[in-house]
């Protein structure tokens, strides 16, 4: 406990000395400085506040202990009724600076690129990461986020065999970071004249957006192409090398991207996606090198892992990592993912809780 005061004594000094700072002439003048302390103010804000609260709330407790030694029978009975208020209010506010404390993955208020590529399944695979995509897609509409495709590649059938694209917001990343992995579902697909169930998979990719300053690619090691660009897009899209496609020779990672109105927009797309999945790869080598489990504790975040499977039948979703069971698979495919979202990310601050305590 005394460790915890310290450390929220300690953040509590540091929000005052950043707000000391942001009046100095010097700060005030350097834009980019003042943003960066504005960002680590804005961090701190709520454990500060809750602590403050928690300070107050453990003042009162200890003046109302005080008052149940008076002689007082009325005085005793308010105290008594203070007390009783107090301690599950101090226990609750504990509980929420413990969570508060737990370390923050920097990348989580980045904006996010998602891969979704058709699995097992063949048509039905890609039928479903079409699916998927429509479901990310409203929900980041009802979060007032921004979608941009990096690449599409439609299947005959219906869906993608892959489609990437980059979601803009506050806090993408860290919102939706556990739905890498495999996606399951179960249905009877349109061309199945028996009525059989069958079992496809979709693989989604989820990767922070990596500033070039946070993350240094040696272009060296990129091959560069350009070609046309193939599928819809109008005259002008068959008739120039608009499209481009990097190579990273040390991991063999491919992006292609042909989305945008030219060249130029399209290779700075390219090299924003491959610096994040070279980062992404990056960061998994040192984590595997250190023992370390793969960004969270509820999964490890690889392609190949199953991570949820949606039944249609049942009109049932499942996440394995957490054992999450909801009969509101319809809703959810409408992109009301909130409630699965916040049950991955309360498991993972939970977990994460338990091995600091375990530490």
């Amino acid at each position: 406990m005394s460790i915890m005061i310290e450390r929220l004594e300690g953040m509590v000094n540091r929000y005052h000395e950043i707000t000391e700072m942001m009046m100095m002439p010097e700060i005030v003048s350097d834009s980019k400085e003042l943003a960066k302390l504005g960002k680590e103010q804005a961090d701190l804000t709520q454990v500060v506040e809750t602590y403050e609260e928690y300070k107050k709330s453990a003042e009162a407790l200890q003046e109302a202990k005080e008052l149940l030694m008076e002689d007082d029978k009325e005085i005793k009975e308010m105290a008594k009724m203070e007390i009783e208020e107090l301690e599950p209010k101090i226990e609750e506010l504990l509980g929420k600076l413990e969570i508060l404390l737990i370390p923050k993955d920097p990348n989580d208020s980045h904006n996010a690129i998602v891969e979704i590529r058709g699995a097992a399944g063949g048509d039905e695979g890609n039928i479903f990461a079409g699916d998927l995509y429509r479901m990310y897609s409203k929900y980041a509409e009802s979060q007032g986020w921004k979608i941009e495709i990096i690449e599409m590649d439609d299947s005959e059938a219906g869906g993608f065999s892959l489609v990437s694209f980059m979601v803009k917001g506050d806090g993408v990343y860290g919102r939706l970071k556990f739905e890498s992995g495999s996606h399951r579902v179960q249905r009877v697909p349109k061309t199945e004249s028996q009525g059989r169930i069958h079992t496809s998979t979709a693989t989604v990719l989820v990767t922070p957006e990596i500033e070039a300053e946070d993350f240094d690619i040696d272009m060296n090691d990129l091959e560069i192409e350009t070609m046309r660009a193939s599928g819809a897009g109008g005259q002008h899209i068959n008739k120039t090398d608009s499209a481009v496609r990097i190579i990273h020779k040390p991991t063999g990672i491919v992006v292609k991207c042909q989305d945008g109105r030219s060249q130029h927009e399209n290779r700075a797309t390219a090299l924003m996606t491959i610096r994040s999945r070279v980062y992404e790869e990056h960061q998994r080598k040192l984590e595997e090198e250190q023992g370390a489990e793969r960004r969270s504790k509820i999964g490890t975040g690889d392609r190949a892992e199953k991570i949820r499977t949606y039944n249609y039948p049942q009109n049932r979703v499942t996440d394995h990592r957490i054992g999450y069971n909801v009969n509101q698979l319809d809703r959810i495919m409408e992109g009301r993912m909130q409630e699965l979202l916040d049950a991955l990310q309360s498991a993972d601050q939970q977990a994460k809780l338990a091995g600091t305590k375990n530490e």
